[in-house]
């Protein structure tokens, strides 16, 4: 450490960490609102989450959250409450909806600076850096804007760290901040948050020198609390709820996944492939780390981790979103103490470039489009391995790549057809009418696509064969059938491209209905 770093001003420090957190915030606001307003609601995932909100707010169901009108198991309520807390002042905006989990993609940026600075009192400036380089990081731009859980259960992790690194022998009000993190992400996304707190927390006897008593003790204390506040749901929850519902939320959608997972089933080393694609550009710079500092809080949050995640058998790349924070950390003195940093404006034009190419592709007539047949993934490489070159060549200057890619790369993907071929809102409009008489699905499983696009108030009816579909259809002539067009019966009245490929519009053949809704 220099004699400027020893006598310098505390508040030189801490406004030296400020100016990069307060442009992390920028950076991170930017590209995810940029990517809500580019990207449509992204089918299952995004569009299964705001039909489960939209059900709750028509049903009025706070406790048990339902999808296409049977008990939706698969996660706690918290994202549906907050989605449902936004539209009593916004009303049912998908554009509103959308916003929610970005805002704690915020919060863990904020929370992420205020544990650098903590674990680094030496060096507060840290934490601003760990906070830029957290929202410059491609898994965390990426995964950061979409309606999902990570950045809730991300937001709970780094802030029940936080509340670890001021645990001392004594005194219980650090392990109850615990207990309310560990509550908060017990609501965003289940039992999934004690991985990544439980080690870090008994690891406290080790690296804050409590000894195994006070741990005990404290840990003890913590769990009590998240129990008692997830237990305010988690009760009445399970008291009216059906049985299968009440297997699911016990046992399958918990210690089923770890022992046996039904989805997403990966090979042990998934997670270690992935990580590098996640910590990029940052974690592909041999400079940064030699001289990333992993305290022992940041090895073992980041270790156990990795581990316990890869011995599940269920994985996918988002899960490792609420460890980025420890990588950030770790990386931030690199950054922090480069003299090679090169201002913002010189990557103006690298950007640009990249923004200017993917309007071209987004937006160019379709006939020029195909003569070119720049794949989306195709391109997406291409510009990954540009990014990655630039950062070897400039090894030690302040990159923002990740940022302008994610944003470049939703416009290359978005912008044009395959824009329109992912946005459920077409079909679901052409659905809407056929509402109260039944719409009908050839899909083996409805994932809610077209609930809240269409503004449904009724469960669409699931079919596993052509056959019976259509002899539902024709009781009514209100009625509608849709099905990608493989598995529809005979000749649509109409078709239309949804994911990827064709979708048919049937309606039935009688005219008569006799006035009567009917849905049976």
């Amino acid at each position: 450490m220099s004699v400027q770093d020893v006598t310098a001003p505390p508040h030189a420090a801490v406004q030296a960490g400020h100016r990069p957190l307060v442009a992390a915030l920028c950076i991170f606001g930017a590209v995810s609102l940029l990517g809500i307003l580019i990207r449509p609601t992204l089918p299952i995932d995004e569009t299964r989450y705001l039909a489960v909100a939209w059900e709750m707010r028509l049903g009025h169901d706070w406790l048990v959250p339902h999808l296409n009108g049977h008990a939706y198991s698969d996660k706690p309520p918290m994202l549906f409450w907050l989605i449902n807390l936004v539209w009593l002042f916004t009303g049912p905006s998908g554009f509103a909806a959308r916003l929610v989990a970005p805002v704690f993609g915020l919060v863990t940026i904020a929370l992420t600076a205020r544990l650098g600075a903590r674990l680094h009192p030496q060096r507060p400036e840290y934490g601003g850096w760990a906070a830029l380089i957290l929202s410059g990081s491609l898994g965390f731009a990426l995964y950061g804007g979409l309606t999902m859980f990570d950045t809730m259960l991300s937001a709970a992790t780094a802030a029940g760290v936080l509340a670890l690194t001021h645990v001392e022998r004594r005194g219980l009000r650090p392990w109850l901040v615990l207990g309310a993190a560990l509550a908060f992400g017990a609501l965003a996304k289940g039992p999934v948050i004690l991985i990544h707190l439980l080690p870090i927390a008994v690891a406290a006897a080790w690296w804050k020198g409590i000894g195994l008593r006070a741990m005990a003790q404290g840990l003890g204390a913590a769990i009590c609390l998240a129990l008692a506040i997830v237990g305010l749901w988690l009760v009445p929850a399970l008291t009216v709820g059906s049985p299968e519902y009440r297997e699911a939320i016990l046992w399958t959608q918990s210690a089923g996944r770890m022992v046996q997972s039904f989805a997403h089933g990966r090979p042990v080393w998934f997670f270690l492939a992935v990580l590098p694609l996640l910590l990029w550009p940052w974690a592909w710079s041999p400079r940064i780390w030699r001289q990333a500092r992993f305290t022992p809080p940041l090895v073992v949050w980041s270790v156990a981790t990795l581990l316990i995640f890869s011995l599940i058998s269920g994985k996918q790349a988002h899960y490792l979103i609420p460890v980025l924070p420890a990588f950030a950390i770790a990386f931030a003195p690199a950054l922090a103490g480069s003299k090679r940093r090169a201002p913002i404006a010189c990557l103006l034009p690298f950007g640009l470039a990249l923004a200017m190419c993917a309007l071209i592709v987004g937006l160019a007539p379709q006939e020029y489009i195909t003569a070119a047949n720049p794949h989306p993934v195709a391109l997406l490489v291409v510009a990954l391995l540009a990014a990655a070159a630039a950062v070897a060549l400039i090894d030690g200057v302040t990159v923002f790549l990740a940022a302008p890619l994610v944003v470049c790369a939703s416009a290359c993907i978005f912008l044009g057809e395959m824009g329109e071929s992912h946005d459920a809102a077409p079909l679901a409009r052409r659905l809407a009418p056929h509402d109260t008489q039944g719409i009908g699905l050839i899909d083996g499983k409805y994932h809610g696509q077209f609930t809240f696009a269409g503004r449904l108030h009724h469960p669409v009816i699931v079919f596993g064969d052509a056959g019976s579909a259509l002899d539902w259809l024709q009781e009514c002539a209100g009625r509608v059938l849709t099905a990608p067009l493989k598995n529809g019966p005979g000749q649509p009245a109409d078709t239309i491209d949804f994911r990827g490929q064709p979708w048919g519009i049937w309606l039935p053949q009688t005219q008569s209905d006799r006035g009567q809704p009917c849905r049976n």
